[in-house]
């Protein structure tokens, strides 16, 4: 009797029977069509409202006082630590020193443990885009952004995303990390704390990743 593995590896082989041995995946491109855009209204207020749906914290700033917004954010979760990505801009850790907060720097040549990352009471990054129809933050990990261990790690997560950044539904976000999806870096998809339920729907927040999520939309 053929096991359920051996019949999908089996349909796997058969598929590719016709595939020339030294045929790569980049030698198949894929088109990445996509309907571009959803009407939503106000993408920015729809953005912000359903962020708050997923009960993250939303504040909006002027970009030219984001560092500002980013101590009062540190002084109202009470965070008294931070790791940063290489990539974060200087003013925005000056504004989370400001609210007496230590700035710790996770790079390739110093990559905290996960139970340093633990131990440290946020994260602060960047954004790659917002999507305002779901409230979903996307990062693709770039230099201000970091290694994904950073964004799942610690209990709290302070992301600021730019207005511009934010687009109307899931296809125009895949076409805005399209060049980072081709680079081969990770994807991490955020739609407010992490939260999960078992059969009884008790509810447990922070498994899977921050526990808290407040955000920063730079207008």
């Amino acid at each position: 009797m053929t096991s359920a593995k051996e019949e999908i590896l089996g349909r796997v082989r058969s598929a590719l029977r016709d595939v020339p041995a030294d045929e790569t995946p980049a030698d198949s491109p894929v088109e990445w069509v996509y309907h571009r855009s959803v009407e939503v209204g106000n993408i920015i207020d729809t953005f912000e409202q359903r962020v708050v749906d997923y009960k993250a914290a939303v504040v909006r700033s002027p970009k030219a006082k984001l560092a500002a917004a980013l101590t009062t954010a540190a002084r109202d979760l009470g965070v008294t630590s931070a790791v940063v990505p290489a990539g974060l801009a200087q003013a925005w850790r000056d504004g989370l020193a400001a609210a007496g907060v230590e700035v710790v720097e996770d790079n390739p040549g110093h990559r905290l443990s996960h139970s340093e990352l633990n131990d440290t009471g946020a994260v602060v990054t960047a954004a790659a885009c917002g999507v305002a129809l779901t409230g979903t933050i996307v990062l693709d990990h770039s230099a201000d952004q970091g290694r994904r261990a950073l964004s799942l790690v610690p209990d709290v997560h302070i992301c600021v995303v730019m207005a511009d950044q934010v687009v109307s539904g899931v296809p125009e976000a895949v076409e805005r990390v399209k060049p980072a999806v081709l680079a081969g870096q990770p994807l991490t998809w955020i739609s407010g704390g992490s939260a999960t339920s078992d059969i009884e729907l008790s509810r447990v927040e922070g498994v899977h990743g921050p526990r808290s999520l407040y955000v920063i939309i730079a207008e």
